[in-house]
């Protein structure tokens, strides 16, 4: 009996989601965490495990939608909920695109070949086993993307407000993407341009015929009016509600963005960024503007042929070439932050979902197929050049662990220090930061017996520890994360010259962390 190709499909993705979770229990089990995945683990404690107003901790948590995602799977396991999202995350992106595929291309290579980009590729594989966001910024991109070549070919607004949806979604798993919609305010004129009834095929002088005559003009402002409306309006609302809701429960309306404690990328960038500064001694191609736009070529030759497929549609083209500008722009405005890894990747599937749309229309199938795989072969190993020389260090530790079982000291001493303090007899009460101290808080047991920022009694145990707590977790000197917390040797020294009835007794040290005893005589 031959099973239908729906079903066929259903079967891949399950394989592909056993695939990515073997992959990411492998990693896991080798000893490797990164920082993002950490906080999650940390908050979603908070949040179903914690003492105190955790509302402000679920509601302000960002990016909140991958936050939550966590969640589904909090019930298997707090430290394998992150990972586990992503592998079926990523996984749920495959389906997405392979369905789109098999309503257009009959042709089963095409779904092989996605497979095999999805099986290999290390971009894809470090967002599906890492933990990260990346695989939901991944599937909104899509989406959004997906909805607008929809509108290019039916020029039905409703696909539009589906990409409206999207780019809210995408919005908040990674805020950075708001200002995709200022390249987009063109390319809606020319979506509006092209969507007339006129005769002339070159926008231009569909512009010079609309602007020359009162009818097509209102006509053509009415109708770019009201694309600006749907697809603007609602992130733009939704961006504005929730700084409101952040001015209220936090005063501030960028908290989400801003605060530590809200988002881990704050002090992670900054400190990546420094550290790089101070450490790099061997030349990289850099970061630098317009250098960015060859950056991508490099990584994702597949942008050339989804250029090439697009060659004679204007608008399609313009729509290919604004995540560039997109980038361009993120690399000028945060010009002390390296590009992550989602910023290229988002060209990887932005340039599959061109072969996707145009793949059938090409007349030698062969030799196209042909140029696919040479080309997805190349991908695949740039892809794996850029993890190993990216300027991120999470995204180098993620190949020397994936390929050379290199795991990165950092979390071993996380971990012991965790465990020191899990094996602390009674119910202890533990003073720490975790603005900076997450890492170790997310290995924690019983968050229960933390003292932590969002609780109201932080700043009274921060005046007076001896009252509240029995141990006091501390950043030390080599801490690169040192000057981001008040918690430091000089604090402990400013508590021994108020009152001298304290006692503090060193009971565990690594690196970056020493805890102490607190006893009050």
């Amino acid at each position: 009996m031959r099973i239908s190709r729906a079903l066929f499909l259903l079967i891949l993705t399950i394989v592909l989601s056993i695939y990515y979770i073997v992959c990411a229990l492998y990693l896991n089990n080798l000893g490797y965490y990164n920082q993002e995945s950490l906080f999650y683990i940390e908050k979603a404690k908070i949040v179903f495990e914690g003492i105190g107003d955790r509302l402000k901790v679920m509601g302000l948590t960002s990016p909140i939608f991958p936050f939550y995602s966590t969640f589904l799977f909090t019930a298997i396991s707090y430290n394998l909920a992150p990972i586990l999202a992503s592998a079926v995350g990523t996984a749920l992106l495959f389906n997405i695109m392979a369905n789109t595929l098999m309503k257009r291309v009959k042709d089963d290579f095409y779904i092989g070949l996605l497979l095999i980009v999805f099986m290999l590729h290390p971009g894809l594989l470090y967002a599906a086993c890492s933990g990260k966001s990346i695989y939901m910024v991944l599937v909104f991109f899509f989406m959004f993307y997906l909805n607008i070549f929809k509108f290019y070919t039916s020029n039905t607004t409703f696909h539009v407000s589906i990409a409206s949806i999207c780019l809210v979604v995408l919005v908040f798993c990674d805020y950075k993407f708001i200002w995709l919609t200022l390249f987009f305010l063109p390319l809606v004129l020319a979506i509006s341009i092209q969507s007339l009834n006129l005769s002339e095929k070159e926008s231009v002088f569909r512009l010079f015929t609309s602007f020359n005559n009162p009818s097509l003009r209102r006509k053509l402002i009415n109708k770019t009016f009201a694309l600006y409306i749907i697809i603007f309006i609602l992130p733009l609302v939704s961006v504005l509600i929730y700084k409101m809701l952040n001015l209220t429960h936090a005063a501030d309306l960028n908290y989400f963005i801003d605060s530590p404690y809200a988002t881990w990328s704050v002090l992670a960038e900054k400190i990546d960024y420094n550290i790089l500064l101070d450490t790099t001694t061997h030349h990289k191609l850099p970061e630098a503007s317009i250098i960015i736009s060859l950056r991508v070529i490099l990584f994702c030759p597949l942008m050339l042929v989804a250029i090439y497929l697009f060659r004679q549609k204007t608008h399609q083209i313009l729509t290919l070439v604004t995540p560039l500008a997109f980038v361009e722009f993120l690399r000028i405005k945060y010009d002390k932050v390296y590009l992550t890894q989602q910023y290229y990747l988002i060209f990887l599937i932005l340039a599959l979902l061109c072969v996707i749309f145009r793949a059938s229309t090409v007349k030698n199938q062969t030799n196209f197929k042909i140029l696919l795989l040479v080309i997805v072969a190349l991908q695949i190993y740039t892809g794996y050049a850029f993890l190993d020389k990216s300027y991120i260090k999470e995204e180098q530790n993620f190949v020397n662990v994936l390929l050379k079982k290199e795991v990165p000291a950092g979390q071993e001493n996380n971990q012991d220090i965790a465990n020191y303090i899990n094996a602390l007899p009674g119910n202890p009460q533990l003073l720490m930061d975790d603005a900076v101290a997450y890492p170790i808080s997310a290995f924690i047991t019983n968050v229960r017996g933390l003292i932590m920022p969002y609780q109201v009694t932080f700043l009274s145990a921060v005046e007076n520890p001896g009252k509240y707590c029995n141990y006091i977790l501390v950043a030390s000197d080599k801490n690169p994360a040192n000057g981001y917390t008040q918690l430091t040797p000089k604090y402990l020294q400013i508590l021994r010259n108020a009152d001298n009835r304290l006692s503090l007794e060193k009971k565990f040290e690594t690196d970056d962390w020493i805890l102490y005893k607190i006893e009050v005589h």
